[in-house]
């Protein structure tokens, strides 16, 4: 790997942040630049790193990972985010990804796993553990109770198809294109190669997508699509 991605850990058990770090320094794709035990160690030396890729736990003493997203994006704002957790609660997974987290990766993972997952969310596409994505999709295409009112629920709240094909009405047929290559998993890099654009181009349709459907990651874009049949 001629440019290694630089990794930051964010982990409050020791022994587990030191054993990824060490993992991950046996592969030359990557190179640690900073751990933290917290949220608040976190955004202290975040700034100074600037890593490109963020490995956040869930249960972390104070804030939790999921409920940190936010504040981490605005310390680094390219920053990749990608859960590594152990919470299989379908909550926690959605507010990671109302929160705007680019994967959800579950602590099972084989390590070829995990080092695949960050090479991915690097490119940008979305990862998520397959037996959540299974789990999110079900809950999506479950109706709601209408007493139902917590962000969690509004965080996977799924349009009906007639709703969906009207948020879908929103985009221009460039953007729509590009949607659904995004739900699809492709990178910025290979839309903009299939569609012969450049990929300041494309970045700059994904954000209009983003604010036009009022969603805030590609890992959205590919559930919405996922849930409403789409793709």
């Amino acid at each position: 790997y001629p440019d290694p991605i630089t990794v930051f850990v964010v982990d409050d058990h020791t022994l587990f942040r030191r054993g990824l770090m060490a993992l991950l320094s046996q592969d030359e794709r990557f190179r640690v630049v900073g751990e933290a035990g917290d949220v608040g160690e976190a955004l202290r030396v975040l700034a100074k790193t600037r890593p490109h890729l963020l490995l956040l736990d869930n249960h972390l003493p104070g804030v939790k990972g999921v409920d940190a997203i936010g504040s981490l994006r605005e310390a680094v704002p390219d920053l990749r985010i990608l859960m590594l957790t152990v919470s299989e609660d379908e909550d926690d997974l959605s507010r990671a990804l109302h929160n705007g987290a680019d994967g959800y990766l579950l602590k099972t993972a084989e390590s070829d796993q995990l080092c695949e997952a960050l090479v991915k969310v690097h490119e940008g596409h979305s990862v998520i553990s397959p037996a959540m994505l299974n789990k999110l999709v079900s809950g999506l295409r479950q109706p709601l109770p209408a007493a139902h009112g917590s962000a969690g629920a509004a965080a996977v709240e799924t349009p009906s198809r007639a709703q969906a094909a009207q948020e879908m009405d929103k985009l221009s047929p460039r953007e729509k294109d590009i949607f659904l290559l995004v739900a699809q998993s492709l990178s910025n890099k290979q839309i903009a190669r299939d569609l012969d654009i450049a990929e300041t181009t494309v970045k700059i349709h994904i954000q209009h997508i983003f604010k036009k459907m009022d969603l805030t990651s590609r890992v959205q874009i590919a559930v919405f699509a996922a849930a409403n049949g789409i793709v």
